[in-house]
């Protein structure tokens, strides 16, 4: 029989030897009833590790839920961009909204997908760009940058000016509807282009066809407010204009003005109810709380005013050793931009080391950082207990195996075994003597009950294996990585199915 087939004689030799093994046995036994992660984890290992971290943000807010959606990287940079509105507003939680945001992103990653489709009309459907975009294009996952986009020209609102939808919690039927229209639309805009029909003709059918998209959108996640009453309890030290911060006590001689339209008199006429909390996620209730009427208010007014911060100036640090990547260059993935004309998804290729180091500084200082990794990997996330330890040394598949599954970082890139799947915040970490992280604190965005009341403890060698992504302000970078950084002239392009642009996440983490 050829070496190349599998001979039965030899499978049946396989077969004996296996059954007679005390071990294999066992394996079997314990997988086949428990399933693989149960019976592969290291209980002694994983009990090693516990929530204590020597730098950590004091108030997080309360753990939230993307549900069934991909909208990680938007929870990961929402959650960084809260910690601004809690200080300033002196509460111990607050959420921006999630739906408004996901919103705009839809509308805009169809905007920009469409124009790709118009860029490529030259090309034949099956061509490999045009295939991931009608494929890939717009889909919930995103970057970083993203965010900031989002911020930048649609502002935000809070959870309270558009909460959540039953689309928003899960996206699948809604994503079905909208990728299904896309794919009829970018029919019609290649037919068209094929047909001799000029730039200009495409661009305008192409605006005609967004129409359609913001429907959809406003019936799956609700309209988005064009301006909004913000009213909360906050606390004593709340930086907000004076004039519109109210005590809580009992009468009505502290009930704001009405402002103009109608909107706000409707906000006022219910703002006599002083004691009221209007954002029921706030839990002050301290001596000095009070009641803050920021009445007819835009987004854009809100993001500045609430979450001051600048969306520009930060910088997204990863660390990808692949062979053919090296240290010191920006990457710019291509055909993956959703806001066009604004942050395009690029990142600054850097040692381990370096990344840490800038994580380490924003955490010293207060400020969260959102993050990337591959968060499947050795990941016991239905295990019954300790299913929040995130480490190399809790989950023996050797050991369960009796197979060498170990690969270095580099290896695993070069080969597709790894990518940056999924953001969460860093919230805080713990050093060892030499001043280098032992293990980090992470807050995700699957719920309070998911992890350790929604955290997950990280080892610093499970990160550096499987994490990669860091994206921090630019006062903790060197001068010399910012002037790479702002020269976008040097960036290195890649495609979104290159070995970069797939160890990135491809079109962003879900």
């Amino acid at each position: 029989m050829s070496e190349a087939t599998i001979d039965p004689k030899w499978a049946a030799k396989q077969q004996k030897a296996f059954s007679k093994d005390r071990a294999n046995r066992i394996a079997r036994n314990s997988v086949t009833s428990m399933d693989v992660m149960a019976a592969a984890r290291d209980v002694t290992a994983m009990r090693s590790y516990t929530d204590t971290y020597g730098i950590s943000i004091p108030k997080t807010g309360d753990i939230t839920n993307q549900r069934q959606s991909g909208r990680c990287w938007m929870f990961a940079a929402f959650n960084v961009l809260r910690q601004e509105a809690i200080k300033f507003l002196d509460v111990d939680t607050f959420e921006f909204s999630q739906a408004y945001g996901m919103f705009y992103d839809k509308l805009e990653k169809v905007n920009s997908t469409l124009e790709y489709i118009i860029e490529t009309t030259n090309k034949p459907a099956d061509d490999r760009l045009v295939q991931t975009l009608l494929t890939e294009g717009i889909g919930d996952g995103g970057y970083y940058p993203f965010a900031m986009n989002l911020v930048k020209k649609y502002g935000l609102v809070p959870k309270s000016a558009m909460p959540e939808t039953a689309c928003s919690k899960n996206s699948d039927q809604m994503d079905g509807r909208i990728n299904r229209l896309f794919r009829k639309d970018a029919a019609l805009l290649r037919k068209a282009a094929a047909d001799g029909a000029t730039l200009d003709e495409l661009h305008a059918t192409k605006q005609k066809m967004l129409g359609d998209f913001y429907k959809i959108l406003s019936v799956c996640l609700g309209e988005p407010p064009i301006k909004f009453d913000f009213e909360m309890k906050v606390g004593k030290d709340c930086k907000a204009d004076a004039k519109k911060l109210f005590p809580v006590e009992p009468g009505e001689n502290n009930a704001p003005q009405p402002a103009e339209g109608s909107a706000a008199k409707s906000s006022a006429k219910a703002g006599k109810n002083l004691a009221k909390d209007v954002d029921k996620g706030d839990k002050k209730d301290e001596k000095g709380a009070q009641i803050l009427r920021d009445l007819n208010i835009t987004p854009l007014q809100f993001a500045k005013r609430y979450c001051n911060v600048n969306v520009d100036a930060f910088v997204s640090l990863v660390s990808i050793p692949g062979s053919k990547f090296p240290y010191g260059t920006v990457y710019r993935v291509k055909y993956v931009d959703s806001v066009l004309g604004g942050l395009k998804a690029r990142f600054l290729n850097v040692a381990p080391e370096v990344l840490e180091a800038a994580t380490i500084a924003s955490l010293k200082a207060g400020h969260p950082v959102a993050m990337a990794c591959d968060v499947m990997q050795e990941f016991p996330r239905r295990i019954q207990d300790f299913n929040y330890v995130l480490s190399t040394d809790t989950v023996d598949f050797n050991g369960l195996f009796g197979v060498d599954f170990d690969m270095d970082r580099t290896s695993m890139i070069d080969h597709y075994e790894t990518c940056l799947t999924h953001a969460m915040t860093f919230q805080g970490v713990e050093l060892g003597k030499d001043g280098k992280a032992k293990q980090w604190r992470i807050e995700n965005s699957w719920g309070k009950d998911a992890g350790k009341d929604g955290y997950l403890i990280m080892s610093a060698d499970w990160f550096r294996l499987y994490g990669g992504e860091s994206d921090v302000r630019r006062e903790y970078v060197s001068e010399e990585l910012l002037k790479l950084w702002d020269d976008e002239t040097k960036d290195v392009e890649v495609d979104p199915w290159s070995g970069m642009g797939y160890a990135l996440g491809g079109y962003g983490r879900e």
